[in-house]
């Protein structure tokens, strides 16, 4: 990644209604009401998000209610979770609470990877 890598935060008096697509990094404690993708995300315990979430890592400790697809998943017990999960690495913290199913990424298109699968050298 490049070094001038940028860092959003949305702060807790903000409210946005649409969707957020970002390739910097995310952090929401406020409440958004539409769909976000991003590089990763941070969740706020105060924060509320209504609508999917799309990232390469997510840390939730907020509500969600909505689907999340993510490489690297972590829900904090704070979090309450309403909604589908996809993830290829996922932590859940005992308290956490999710009404929801959980697959990981590979059930969905397969037909995507490749051949020769080269594991993360980052």
């Amino acid at each position: 990644m490049a070094s001038g890598s940028t860092f959003s935060v949305i702060g807790a008096d903000v409210v946005i209604k649409g969707d957020i697509s970002a390739t910097a990094d995310l952090h929401i404690d406020g409440t958004i009401e539409g769909d976000i993708k991003c590089a990763a995300l941070v969740q706020g315990e105060k924060s509320s998000i209504h609508g999917a979430v799309v990232a390469e890592s997510a840390r939730l400790s907020g509500k969600v209610s909505g689907s999340i697809t993510a490489r690297e998943l972590v829900i904090l017990k704070s979090a309450q979770i309403d909604g589908d999960v996809h993830y290829d690495a996922l932590t859940i913290e005992q308290g956490a609470q999710v009404d929801g199913r959980f697959a990981p990424n590979a059930r969905q298109a397969v037909k995507a990877v490749p051949t020769a699968r080269v594991e993360a050298a980052e």
